[in-house]
C-alpha cells in the first residue's frame, strides 16, 4: 500500500491529483518550480475545501484536513515518496529530464508515473535507469472528481508496479482501467471522432457550435464536445489530436481540425483564457 505521494506540477491536473490523495489522508507533496503556481494551487484547494464544507455542512464531515495532508514546495530535493506522479508540460525531453532527477533522489522501490495524455510510456521509460518502476497514470479533469484513471503499462513496466498502481487508484476511490501503451491509450483514442466530427460539421457550415453541444447533451453526453474542449484546454486537446494522428500514420479520418488550430494560434484556449469556442 502506498503511504506517501508526490505530485510534480501544480497546474489544474496536478492540484486535482493532490486533492484526491489528500482526501484519503495520504501525505502528499505538491512540487512546482514556480512559487506563484504553488500559491494558486493552495488557493484552489482552499476554495475546493470551502465548497465541500458548505455542501456537507449538515453533516459532521469537515474537509479542512485535506490541506493538512498536502505540503507545497519549489524544492525538488523534497520530492521523495513511494509514488511520484508527474503532471507537467507535454514535452518528452522535459519530462525525462525530471524523471532522471527523481530517480537520483529516490530509492529503488519508488514508483514514478506520468499523467501524460498522449506520449508513449514505453518511449518515456527508455532513458530511465529503473524503467520497470515507471508507468502511466492518466487522470481526467477535474482529477479530484472524475473516477476513471488509465493505468498504462509500458514495454518494461513490471507487473508488480501495475498491481500497486491499480490498488492505489482503488484506495483513492478511482476506477482503474489497465491498458497497454498505444497511441492515445483508450479514452483519447476513442474520443478523437467525438471532437473531430463535431468541428468538421461546424467547419462545413452544417450547424452551429451551440447546436452540436445541445444535441449531444440531449442524447445523454454530460458535456458537448465544444464545452468539453474549452474545459480541457484547446491547446492540450489539439496537441493530443496531433500526436495520435502522427503516431497512427496520419490517417485522414483523424486529421487535426484547422478550426481548432486557428483558436490555438490566437491564444483562445478555453476557460483558462476566458475565451475558446465560448466566451467566459
Amino acid at each position: 500500500m502506498i503511504t506517501t505521494a508526490c505530485v510534480c506540477g501544480s497546474g489544474t491536473m496536478g492540484t486535482g491529483i493532490a486533492i484526491a490523495f489528500g482526501l484519503k489522508k495520504i501525505p502528499t507533496i505538491l512540487f512546482d518550480t514556480n512559487p506563484d503556481n504553488l500559491e494558486k494551487a493552495r488557493d484552489y484547494i482552499k476554495k475546493y475545501i470551502d465548497k465541500q464544507n458548505v455542501k456537507f455542512g449538515d453533516s459532521k464531515q469537515n474537509f479542512d484536513f485535506i490541506l493538512d495532508n498536502i505540503s507545497f514546495t519549489p524544492d525538488i530535493n523534497r520530492c521523495k515518496a513511494e509514488l511520484i506522479i508527474e503532471a507537467i508540460v507535454e514535452n518528452e525531453s522535459v519530462k525525462t529530464d525530471l524523471y532522471k532527477k527523481l530517480e537520483a533522489l529516490n530509492d529503488d522501490s519508488s514508483i514514478i508515473a506520468s499523467n501524460t495524455s498522449s506520449l508513449s510510456i514505453s518511449a518515456l521509460q527508455e532513458s530511465l535507469s529503473r524503467p520497470e518502476n515507471f508507468a502511466g497514470l492518466h487522470f481526467f479533469n477535474p482529477a479530484q472528481i472524475m473516477k476513471l484513471v488509465e493505468v498504462i503499462k509500458g514495454n518494461k513496466t513490471s507487473d508488480k508496479v501495475i498491481t500497486i498502481l491499480k490498488e492505489t487508484c482503488e484506495i483513492i476511490n478511482k476506477q482503474p482501467v489497465i491498458c497497454i501503451d498505444s497511441p492515445g491509450f483508450i479514452v483519447n483514442r476513442v474520443a478523437r471522432p467525438y471532437y473531430l466530427e463535431a468541428m468538421s460539421l461546424v467547419e462545413k457550415g452544417l450547424c452551429r457550435i451551440d447546436e452540436v453541444d445541445k444535441v449531444l447533451e440531449s442524447a445523454g453526453f454530460k458535456m458537448g464536445p465544444f464545452k468539453l474542449m474549452d474545459l480541457i484546454g484547446l491547446d492540450i486537446n489539439y496537441n493530443v489530436s496531433c500526436l495520435v494522428w502522427e503516431q497512427l500514420g496520419k490517417p485522414d479520418r483523424l486529421k487535426p481540425s484547422k478550426l481548432q488550430q486557428e483558436k490555438v494560434n490566437k491564444g483562445e484556449l478555453g476557460i483558462k483564457t476566458k475565451k475558446g469556442f465560448y466566451q467566459y
